[in-house]
């Protein structure tokens, strides 16, 4: 995993409050280790929840094209006409 910014476990241990800080003024994820190896992220909210936000996306998309590549899709024209027999004005 490439990161920038790489502390150990301990530093987590002792320094919460300041690594909370660190990511949320910086919006740089922080990778934390654990025996010389990276075992989690540390990451503000609003970049997690964008990342969140965005990996739903890609599925959607994806499942999208699935369903697309296995015909199973319809025309705007046919849509409509769905959406005007369920919803008359």
């Amino acid at each position: 995993m490439r990161a920038t910014n790489v502390k150990p476990i301990t530093y987590m241990k002792t320094h919460s409050a300041e690594l909370v800080n660190a990511v949320n003024e910086s919006r740089s994820p922080i990778v934390i280790t654990q025996n010389g190896q990276a075992r989690a992220v540390v990451v503000d909210a609003a970049s997690y929840d964008h990342m969140r936000d965005a990996l739903i996306l890609l599925k959607i998309l994806s499942q999208s094209d699935a369903e697309y590549r296995n015909g199973h899709w319809k025309s705007q024209e046919a849509v409509e006409t769905e959406f005007r027999k369920r919803f008359p004005d």
